[in-house]
């Protein structure tokens, strides 16, 4: 399997399971240094590598009335505060070709979203930024397909490549994780990982936005991680409930150290399992 690079961050090939976690979306300076501050302590206090993530611009809104963010040139700044003073890596999204550019000054990993991970012109785009990309899985496609969205991005000499699963349309307004789909993923030769918190979306079934289920955040990633996956997606606010998207399915700030105890004892369990079958 090949490893993923991202500043001294090795992921895949049997390295340290990494955590990229962030709020969904920049609201404001204030809550991203605070959301950053508290994940960048927890982090270090058990020795798990970090990537922060929150995207500059939610492009894929329920509603017209949805929040979509600050500003592209605002947000990025405030991310850009926040990595130098955290000295973290940083994952945003990005939605076209023409943002890439300014993203890239900024973040360390280019994020595909589900719904544009077929999309080729970006995926080669993100690509040729000589950045890590984050291709997520649609939730229209089979783990097999993203073997296409894997090879347009490594076709463009890129071998920065990790492949998130972030659950399956299944029925009305309602999301399903296959766990067969992360050693599925993995015999692309690429690092998975899971997102825990979109997994648990319920697609537009509130009105106006997406409802969500933040009750399976914990069993899920419990799930994940003994499946085999590489690195934890996590969505986490300070206060999920006043958050301005994906309020339903963020998991509450408070209680991302807990999580992540968990999730990690099940890593632990999982190798020296391999280990002893070795």
């Amino acid at each position: 399997m090949n490893s993923v690079k991202i500043q001294n961050i090795i992921i895949g090939n049997g390295n340290p399971l990494a955590v990229i976690a962030g709020p969904c979306v920049v609201e404001n300076r204030e809550m991203i240094f605070r959301t950053a501050e508290k994940i960048k302590k927890v982090t270090e206090k058990l020795r798990v590598p970090l990537i922060f993530k929150a995207s500059y611009k939610k492009a894929n809104r329920t509603s017209v009335n949805g929040f979509t963010g600050i500003g592209m040139d605002e947000a990025l700044q405030i991310l850009a505060e926040a990595k130098k003073e955290f000295h973290f890596p940083l994952l945003t999204d990005v939605h076209s070709e023409k943002e890439i550019s300014s993203a890239a000054e900024v973040a360390d990993v280019l994020q595909i979203p589900a719904f544009l991970c077929r999309q080729t012109d970006l995926l080669l785009a993100a690509g040729n930024s000589g950045k890590a990309v984050n291709i997520k899985k649609g939730q229209f496609l089979a783990p097999e397909d993203m073997k296409h969205p894997i090879d347009k991005v490594a076709s463009t000499g890129n071998k920065n490549i990790l492949v998130t699963e972030r659950g399956a349309s299944f029925g009305y307004h309602n999301l399903v994780v296959d766990m067969r789909s992360f050693p599925i993923m993995k015999k692309f030769g690429w690092p998975v990982v899971m997102d825990a918190t979109h997994s648990v979306q319920l697609p537009s079934s509130a009105e106006e936005k997406s409802g969500g289920e933040p009750e399976f955040i914990f069993p899920l990633a419990r799930a994940a991680a003994a499946a085999g996956i590489d690195a934890l997606f996590l969505e986490t606010h300070p206060n999920p409930k006043a958050a301005l998207s994906d309020a339903a399915s963020q998991l509450p700030l408070e209680k991302f150290e807990r999580l992540l105890v968990q999730v990690l004892a099940v890593d632990s369990a999982r190798r020296e399992t391999m280990e002893n079958e070795l």
